[in-house]
């Protein structure tokens, strides 16, 4: 009944994926494997880290979650198992964890070489030779201390979250889905300690709402809490990215009071 997902940026033209699932499959046949997805944008670690925070407490407690978007493969960075809410994470220690470690609850041990399997380990595919085998290794009961020690500072990526001066908070775009929705760092709960209850008005590129919609047909452009738990923009019956020309890292701001 083990379960392991897997997210990538591999994308499907190339047999990365599969290999990892080769791997896995071969040492434990009974594993099951999800696919959460392979177009993370390249080497985008804090896109990756906000999807982990969407989707891992969705699975149930004793799910083995692999992560690889690894810019830093074959270098010094550490290759880590992560526990977190009764649930298990395998991937590079290089900030796509991020927010599992915002908790006070997180704990993450480093893959020692010991821990790895014998061979001669790739300099460019630590996915197949160190994160595929790790993660099978626990769906078949290893204990994730048995990896190497306990890694007591992991990297954390900086300013995933909005700033606040005075009145305004500052934001960005960190994501877009399939249809073009821009998504927010701005989480619902922060949002509303915020404005608590005072008017506000939300602008993003030359957009600007001093409402939050219900769902996307509500205008022809909407502001909305989104499934993810976090403010995000959307056009109905269209691509917004595409309409206003987004991009990653575009600012969000929302400023409470009267206009």
């Amino acid at each position: 009944m083990n379960i392991i997902t897997v997210l990538t940026d591999f994308g499907l033209k190339d047999p990365y994926v599969a290999i990892m699932k080769g791997v896995m499959l071969s040492a434990n046949p009974l594993v099951k494997i999800v696919d959460i997805t392979h177009e993370v944008g390249p080497q985008d670690l804090e896109e990756a880290s906000f999807l982990i925070g969407e989707y891992y407490a969705r699975f149930p407690v004793g799910t083995i979650h692999l992560c690889v978007v690894d810019p830093t493969v074959g270098s010094v960075r550490r290759p880590v198992v992560v526990s977190k809410d009764g649930r298990l994470f395998v991937g590079p220690d290089n900030g796509i964890f991020s927010l599992l470690f915002r908790g006070a609850d997180a704990r993450a041990w480093e893959i020692e070489e010991k821990g790895r399997p014998e061979g001669t380990i790739s300099g460019t595919f630590h996915g197949r030779d160190v994160f595929a085998p790790a993660a099978a290794r626990l769906s078949l009961g290893a204990s994730p201390s048995g990896f190497g020690p306990a890694v007591t500072e992991p990297v954390t990526l900086p300013r995933l979250f909005p700033d606040v001066e005075g009145d305004v908070m500052n934001g960005k775009i960190v994501r877009f889905d399939r249809f073009g929705n821009a998504i927010s760092n701005i989480a619902f709960d922060a949002f509303e300690t915020f404005v608590h209850g005072r008017p506000f008005t939300i602008t993003l590129d030359d957009l600007s709402f001093t409402a939050l919609s219900r769902s996307y047909y509500e205008g022809r452009h909407t502001c909305l809490v989104g499934s993810s738990g976090y403010l995000e923009f959307g056009v109905f019956m269209g691509d917004l990215a595409a309409e206003q020309d987004l991009r990653k890292g575009d600012r969000v701001e929302v400023m409470r009071g009267a206009p």
